[in-house]
């Protein structure tokens, strides 16, 4: 089945606990992959120069990313709408991936019960 990422921009108001509870859905739907937090800050490297970020001239970050399986992107996109950032400021995006690899498991961690 296609994959796709979708890239989570928080807008500074979500709960963590709105976010468990989406991911326990979609495990329960069986459409994610893969769910990972970022730290609010980064490391940026362009043009050779490296800096802490994230860049002053984002007004969103990006909180974290999922992957998940859908047979279509419209499919993708209904399911990332219902992500609690969309409705706390953020948003999110959706690409299709369009290959991939894992060297290893970097563990796994389910929201709580």
């Amino acid at each position: 089945m296609p994959q796709y990422a979708v890239l989570i921009h928080s807008g500074g108001t979500g709960a963590v606990a709105d976010h468990d509870e989406y991911a326990r859905e979609l495990i329960a739907d069986g459409t994610l992959a893969a769910a990972f937090a970022l730290a609010e800050t980064a490391t940026s490297i362009r043009d050779g120069q490296v800096t802490d970020g994230p860049y002053a001239e984002t007004k969103d970050v990006v909180a974290g990313f999922f992957i998940l399986e859908a047979p279509d992107l419209a499919t993708a996109v209904a399911i990332a709408e219902r992500n609690p950032e969309v409705r706390h400021g953020g948003g999110v995006e959706v690409r299709p991936i369009t290959g991939a690899y894992t060297v290893r498991d970097p563990g796994v961690k389910s929201p709580k019960d």
